[in-house]
C-alpha cells in the first residue's frame, strides 16, 4: 500500500487533488483491509485520434458528463460520493455541482442508497461529510448560490485527518448510519 501525503499548494489545475489523493489512499487501505470496495469511477472520454508509433493519443473528447467521483459497496449498502474542495472559509459555492450530478444524486437517494458529497474546507483544514438528504432539503429550502459553512458544520459531519487511514469517512458514516 502507498502512504503519500501531498503537501503541495492547491490551485486551479490540481484543485481537489489533495483530497482526491486523501480518498484514495484511504480506498486502497478499506480494500486492502476487506472493509469496503470503493473506487474512484474513470471519467467517460472517447479517443478520436491515436499516435500508434509513439503510443500517445493526440484527440480525445469527454463522451458524457460523469456522475459523481466515487461508488462501492459497504455493509451490503451502495455508496456514492462525489469529493469538492473550497477555499473559502464562509460557504460551498453551489456552481461545484453540476445539474447532471445533483438529478444523480437524487437518484441514489430514491432508490435508498448512501449518497454524500465529502467538502473540505481547505483553508479552515475542516473536511465533512453532507449527507445527500441534507444537500437537497437545503437545495429544496433555498435560494442561495453556496451553502453555508454554518450550514455544513451544523449538518455535517467532520472527518478528522489521521495518518492510516488517511481520511476514515467510514468510521463517520457508521456513526451517521446508526442515527
Amino acid at each position: 500500500m502507498r502512504y503519500y501525503f501531498n503537501k503541495a499548494k492547491s490551485n486551479f489545475a490540481n484543485r481537489g487533488m489533495v483530497l482526491e489523493n486523501d480518498i484514495n489512499v484511504t480506498n486502497e487501505y478499506y480494500i486492502e483491509k476487506g472493509i469496503a470496495l470503493i473506487y474512484k469511477k474513470p471519467t467517460p472520454i472517447k479517443i478520436t485520434k491515436v499516435n500508434y508509433d509513439k503510443s500517445k493519443i493526440v484527440e480525445a473528447f469527454f463522451e458524457s458528463p460523469s456522475t459523481l467521483d466515487y461508488n462501492g459497496l459497504y455493509k451490503g449498502k451502495y455508496i456514492e460520493f462525489d469529493a469538492k474542495e473550497t477555499q473559502s472559509k464562509t460557504s460551498f459555492a453551489l456552481v461545484n455541482i453540476h445539474s447532471h450530478q445533483l438529478e444523480h444524486i437524487k437518484k441514489v437517494y430514491k432508490l435508498d442508497g448512501v449518497v454524500f458529497l465529502i467538502i473540505r474546507f481547505v483553508l479552515l483544514n475542516e473536511t465533512y461529510i453532507l449527507m445527500g438528504r441534507d444537500l437537497l432539503d437545503f437545495l429544496n429550502n433555498n435560494t442561495r448560490k453556496s451553502i453555508p459553512y454554518s450550514y455544513i458544520k451544523e449538518k455535517g459531519y467532520i472527518i478528522e485527518l489521521k495518518y492510516i487511514p488517511r481520511l476514515d469517512y467510514l468510521k463517520v458514516l457508521d456513526r451517521i448510519m446508526e442515527d
